[in-house]
């Protein structure tokens, strides 16, 4: 460029400049554009909720007692290093409906959301033992 595009004087208006290019806005603490689209997203990251997890756990610890590899829930959690009320929170989730049981075990976190607390679950498991006949 030379000087005498460079320098603008009161007289001059300011020129505009077209672009016939696509233009891609780049994410960073300064708005940028580039002529390259950005990379495509990566697909969603799908594993077992938690509370699947643990509903799934909870099968297999209840399984183990019934074929008499442990003795009690005291035993389990002993070898665990869960204290007793953990063990029996997990357990809970067994009483849950089989119906209900299989739509946890089916549940998903995509991208680490997750669609339900074992706390949350927890409280519908109460709330069906304690329901008033």
């Amino acid at each position: 460029m030379d000087a005498e595009h460079a320098e603008t004087t009161e007289e001059s208006a300011p020129t505009n400049i077209v672009l016939r290019a696509p233009l891609f806005k780049r994410k960073s603490t300064k708005v940028t554009f580039a002529t390259t689209p950005p990379p495509p997203k990566p697909d969603p990251v799908r594993r077992p909720a938690k509370v699947a997890q643990q509903l799934a756990l909870a099968h297999h610890l209840q399984w183990a007692i019934d074929r008499g590899e442990l003795t009690d829930r005291a035993a389990l959690s002993r070898i665990l290093g869960f204290t007793r009320a953990r063990i029996t929170q997990l357990m809970e989730l067994l009483l849950l409906a089989p119906d209900t049981q299989e739509e946890v075990l089916a549940m998903e976190a995509v991208d680490g959301a997750e669609p339900m607390s074992e706390r949350a679950l927890r409280q519908v498991c109460s709330q069906r033992l304690h329901r008033p006949p």
